[in-house]
């Protein structure tokens, strides 16, 4: 059995042996549908990885590896980016897969214009619902290296408290033994959301499964119509999100949880976080992840700062 250990690391954490051996998937599975802002079909195809070199997006035989490094600022999703080929709204499959325990794993996308340089993940229901059953589908298994050697999965384990802000909001990592995740929104303008704090004992498969996969992506009715002027959402739709009025409440119930537009932040940021994974390891910081009034660039600050950027 083999570990990799050239991590890019900082004094901010340690990286330690979970007592696990890295995984992928045990067969391919494919998805499609509608893309939530392009509002364009393509389709996606999970196919076992190697391990030791982690999940990456296969664009157009373009590779763009699920790192912190490709990154780029986009709003209201989290997109990569290399060598001017772009996916958008990978945060819901990430999150699946790093719950799942899908340490390596080759993403290949398809759309329909061959001259596209942007893709975008389908949105689906607006949960993380389909890919988790994407991945019960086909099952894991032991991921080996391409000269057939086993990896053992590391996790990084935060040495001191971590953080990053703007204006009132913040995301910030506490020393702990588990990986816990505690996470308030407030929207005073939408009294039907208003504020809600979620908090996870701890967070594995099954809890993920259960409490947080379901959470769907929720909008502000009213902020729609400037959203779309921008080319936002374009494929949006009652089907693939939940909508609060200000004024009326929920468009389309019922909610899943009651909680649920705070469940699905924590989604967003374990799919987030997911890009701190080196060498198919574990994204994932063993930490107390503490986020109030978060987003996606808050979630990949806290990711960078881990990684002593």
């Amino acid at each position: 059995m083999t570990a990799f250990n050239s991590f890019r690391s900082s004094k901010l954490v340690s990286w330690k042996p979970t007592g696990r051996l890295q995984q992928t998937l045990a067969n391919c599975v494919e998805r499609r549908g509608k893309a939530l802002h392009s509002g364009k079909g393509s389709t996606v195809r999970l196919c076992p990885g190697f391990a030791g070199e982690g999940r990456y997006f296969d664009y157009r035989s373009n590779l763009i590896p699920a790192s912190i490094d490709f990154v780029q600022v986009s709003p209201l999703c989290t997109t990569l980016c290399k060598d001017g080929f772009r996916v958008r709204t990978v945060e819901h499959l990430l999150s699946a897969l790093e719950a799942a325990g899908v340490d390596n794993c080759i993403i290949e996308i398809e759309n329909l214009d061959a001259e596209e340089r942007d893709a975008e993940i389908p949105i689906f229901d607006g949960s993380a619902r389909e890919w988790v059953e994407a991945v019960d589908e086909v099952g894991l298994k032991v991921a080996t290296t391409r000269d057939g050697k086993h990896c053992e999965k590391m996790a990084a384990h935060v040495n001191e408290p971590v953080y990053v802000w703007r204006d009132d909001s913040f995301v910030s990592a506490f020393p702990s033994n588990v990986v816990k995740i505690s996470y308030g929104i407030s929207f005073p303008q939408a009294p039907a959301i208003g504020s809600q704090w979620f908090s996870t004992p701890s967070v594995d498969n099954l809890f993920y499964t259960r409490q947080i996969a379901l959470a769907r992506t929720f909008c502000i009715y009213e902020e729609i119509e400037e959203m779309r002027n921008v080319g936002l959402i374009k494929g949006g739709s009652l089907e693939n999100a939940i909508v609060c009025c200000t004024s009326k409440g929920w468009l389309n119930p019922p909610l899943r949880f009651n909680d649920e537009p705070c469940r699905h932040k924590v989604l967003d940021l374990i799919g987030d976080l997911s890009l701190f994974a080196q060498f198919g390891n574990q994204g994932l910081p063993v930490a107390h992840i503490v986020a109030y009034k978060g987003g996606h660039a808050l979630h990949a600050g806290l990711a960078r700062q881990l990684m002593g950027e």
